[in-house]
């Protein structure tokens, strides 16, 4: 997987991490909230993935 591709599903569990993060606090719903930051926090792994990847990849 390039980095580009790893950056972009990086982006979407940030978004979706977030966005449950923000129904489970609307909700009171602890583990919702726990999913989102877990996601979150994935996709943050993934784009730094793809940071590496692209920097390993430039001359």
């Amino acid at each position: 997987m390039s980095g580009t591709k790893d950056k972009a599903k990086g982006l979407a569990n940030e978004a979706i991490g977030n966005i449950k993060q923000g129904v489970g606090k609307v909700t009171d719903n602890d583990k919702l909230r726990a999913e989102g930051k877990a996601q979150e926090i994935k996709g943050e792994g993934q784009q730094i993935k793809g940071d590496i990847k692209d920097a390993v990849k430039k001359p």
